[in-house]
């Protein structure tokens, strides 16, 4: 994927486009405290939490709730920035790309503290490497602009290797499965339940993301929506109902799978494994300073990289309004 637009160009989210999103903008209600006429537009991944309101049992809120489904962090980020979007999650890197534009809208408004060990460096069956040094020449798989890009660029640098000792392929992460089961890539850094379809295939983990990501994953929200007294109020209510599917999930890694499993077609022993596996629990809180810390940290590995025009500082980025929400 090529960098970040910032234009209204049409982009297919789900059978929409950004553009069309746009253009149906719904208005804010008059500011009296009544937000039953209010729509806010928030965004979901596939058989992620955000889409289990009902299972749970988190009550209906006071306004409409329009949901999109989204592939990626990245996205999300330029669907707020067309003015499509209210609210989002992602993880760490995809606000690093946008943080020196001038129209960038996207602000950081909460942190999910949640797994790693679902993020990581998978090779095919058969192969003979057993560190990353050994991958030297080879072709790895990797997917632009996320946590697996990152991974990358630590997992080089923990090998005293640079962007040139390797043929970095950037793909999608269906792609990148389909690239690695047919043996086009020696190693294929990816995330998320594909890790378990993979290694049931027969590929083996060479490492985790344990000890290179914080586990910091950012919900976000568009600026102007959080200039707007009503909309602040209704995202606000949603991150507090959106924080209690965390704890409904967190208590039973079984109901969550099954669930999960219902929603997506994928097979519910992935979840399940994925669930026991976790390296931590998931849990929703506002902003903090170690929080920021990290992600300039992960900003200035970019920039080291030059994989960013240039060195960005990411506190800008950072509001605190829904931290009496997330306390």
């Amino acid at each position: 994927m090529t960098g970040l637009s910032f234009s209204r160009r049409s982009l297919m989210l789900g059978g929409l486009s950004i553009a069309g999103l746009a253009a149906c903008s719904p208005k804010t209600p008059a500011a009296s405290g009544d937000l039953s006429d209010l729509t806010l537009r928030v965004a979901t991944y596939r058989g992620n939490p955000e889409s289990f309101f009902k299972e749970a049992g988190v009550g209906e809120p006071p306004y409409k709730l329009a949901r999109t489904q989204f592939a990626g962090g990245n996205l999300i980020a330029e669907a707020i920035n067309a003015r499509a979007l209210d609210f989002g999650g992602m993880s760490e890197i995809p606000p690093i790309f946008i943080a020196g534009h001038p129209g960038n809208l996207v602000r950081i408004v909460g942190v999910l503290q949640g797994d790693v060990n679902n993020q990581v460096v998978l090779v095919p069956k058969g192969s003979t490497v057993q560190d990353f040094g050994q991958l030297k020449g080879k072709r790895v798989g990797y997917v632009k602009a996320t946590t697996s890009h990152y991974i990358l660029l630590r997992l080089l640098e923990k090998a005293g290797l640079t962007w040139a000792d390797i043929t970095p392929v950037a793909l999608s992460p269906q792609d990148g499965l389909a690239a690695f089961q047919s043996g086009s890539l020696d190693a294929w850094i990816i995330y998320g339940v594909i890790v378990y379809q993979a290694r049931e295939a027969g590929a083996r983990v060479l490492t985790t993301a344990q000890g290179i990501l914080s586990g910091n994953y950012l919900i976000t929200a568009s600026r102007e929506a959080l200039d707007d007294p009503a909309r602040l109020k209704a995202i606000g209510d949603y991150v507090q109902r959106y924080r209690k599917v965390f704890d409904w999930l967190n208590a039973d890694g079984v109901r969550w799978a099954q669930v999960r499993a219902a929603a997506t077609g994928v097979k519910q022993a992935y979840y399940e494994q994925e669930f026991r596996e976790r390296s931590s629990p998931s849990i929703l809180g506002p902003i903090s300073n170690a929080a920021i810390a990290s992600q300039q940290a992960v900003a200035d590995t970019f920039a080291a990289a030059k994989l960013i025009p240039s060195a960005v500082q990411v506190k800008p980025l950072w509001d605190d309004r829904l931290t009496p929400y997330l306390k």
